[in-house]
């Protein structure tokens, strides 16, 4: 039986990346979204404000999400310009994937600064990540360009900010190693 640091330290070296187009039809069960969405509400947060917030697309609700970036695609894009197939693409990764939950940051400038709020946001989709990976889906968090177009989407409150798309499905892709240079370059030991 392999130890609580052997299984901690196996999970955060085998988390990926892993790609709507490597999902596979197969449903995420709910419980298993709502301990993955459980997990990110351990995460450290300075002065307890929790700052994450989550808004889940399953099921039909993805077609909105996917409907909103098809719909941007058509607004900024000139009609000689204009592509169906891009039109009908602009939506796929949502499409594609069984669950996207909007990563989203509730800000508390009276308490903290910004900054720290979404390190503690960045800390729950790291817990998020690697539960998924515990439980063999494949995932990624996608911060696209339009994120304040995103949040206005999402109907977020004034004192909310999106940060990005965590997607989710179960998957075929092939295991690949971590590409990472030593840690000893990075580590400087004080005297």
């Amino acid at each position: 039986m392999s130890s609580a640091a052997e299984i901690i330290n196996d999970t955060i070296r085998s988390r990926r990346s892993i790609f709507p187009p490597s999902y596979i039809e197969k449903e995420i069960p709910v419980e298993i979204i709502n301990t993955i969405l459980e997990n990110a509400n351990y995460a450290p947060t300075h002065k307890l404000t929790e700052p994450w917030r989550f808004i889940v697309f399953k099921g039909d609700s993805r077609n909105r999400l996917a409907g909103f970036f098809s719909e941007r695609y058509r607004t900024v894009t000139s009609a000689e310009s204009f592509s169906q197939a891009r039109y009908d693409a602009a939506g796929d990764k949502v499409l594609k994937s069984n669950c996207v939950i909007a990563i989203n940051a509730e800000l508390h400038p009276e308490k903290l600064p910004e900054w720290e709020e979404t390190a503690a946001v960045a800390c729950a989709v790291q817990n998020m990540w690697l539960t998924a990976t515990a439980y063999g889906i494949g995932s990624y968090w996608s911060s696209p360009a339009i994120l304040k177009e995103l949040g206005l989407f999402l109907e977020l409150p004034e004192n909310q900010k999106c940060l990005g798309l965590f997607f989710m499905g179960y998957h075929d892709a092939a295991e690949v190693p971590a590409r990472r240079t030593p840690v000893e370059n990075k580590v400087t030991w004080a005297e």
